[in-house]
């Protein structure tokens, strides 16, 4: 029942891909996920030069005139390498901030008798926003720990954590437009383990280069179905986690 429900939500996602809006919103999160990470770039290569400075007097050595353009050029390579490693999770972070617009694209094409939702306050979406942005940062980067220990199960890990960090922040976000925050969250531990699920689904196509940059538009879609298929199976008083 619940593998059949996710498949369903899933595919339901993949066949409004199309939509204009769901465009707009992709086309609008690369562009500010480059914008931050040249910025950020920029501003670190500035950073290391100003702290190096123009000479450098090294012992045995001397003074050293080369070593401001070393520095900077390995932190801008350094930093060009990092960026493919953050350009998923900063670019998923970024485009949550637009994503009511996916989940109401999906309610106008699939549930178009539901009233108008309850609009996320900017303010709230960009705290939330940061918060998702940090932890997925955080999670991944303390991961890299396990990938190599661990490095035969590497994949399974990436999947799991990622799919466990996009499911909670799409189903979330997804669910407290028409139930509010707290209501969300209850609807989240009711059914953690389906969530979670439909999370590794989305979280599996983000080791593919591209196509990863679509998993936000596709997680926030097929969350969104994901919630009109649960809710109606949780009344306001049932709270106890998937058996």
């Amino acid at each position: 029942m619940g593998v059949r429900v996710i498949l369903d939500a899933f595919f339901r996602s993949l066949g409004q891909l199309s939509d204009p809006r769901f465009r707009r919103v992709f086309l609008t999160g690369i562009a500010l996920t480059l914008l931050l990470l040249i910025g950020a770039s920029a501003g670190f290569v500035w950073l290391i030069g100003w702290v190096v400075g123009d000479q450098t007097t090294l012992p045995l050595v001397g003074e050293v005139r080369w070593l401001n353009d070393l520095a900077s050029w390995g932190s801008a390579i350094l930093l060009a390498l990092l960026s493919v490693f953050l350009m998923v999770p900063v670019a998923s972070a970024i485009t949550s901030m637009f994503l009511e617009t996916v989940a109401q694209a999906v309610e106008d094409e699939h549930y178009p008798q539901l009233g108008p939702a309850q609009s996320v306050p900017f303010g709230d979406a960009l705290r939330d926003t940061i918060n998702f942005l940090g932890v997925l940062l955080a999670a991944n980067l303390v991961a890299l720990v396990l990938y190599v220990i661990f490095a035969p199960f590497a994949p399974f890990i990436f999947w799991g954590l990622n799919g466990f960090l996009l499911g909670r922040e799409y189903f979330t976000l997804a669910a407290m437009r028409r139930v509010g925050r707290k209501r969300a969250r209850e609807l989240r531990s009711r059914f953690r383990i389906r969530i979670w699920i439909a999370g590794i689904l989305m979280a599996v196509p983000l080791s593919v280069p591209l196509l990863n940059l679509l998993i936000p538009i596709l997680g926030a879609a097929t969350f969104t179905h994901l919630f009109h298929q649960l809710a109606p199976q949780a009344p306001y008083d049932r709270t106890s986690p998937d058996p």
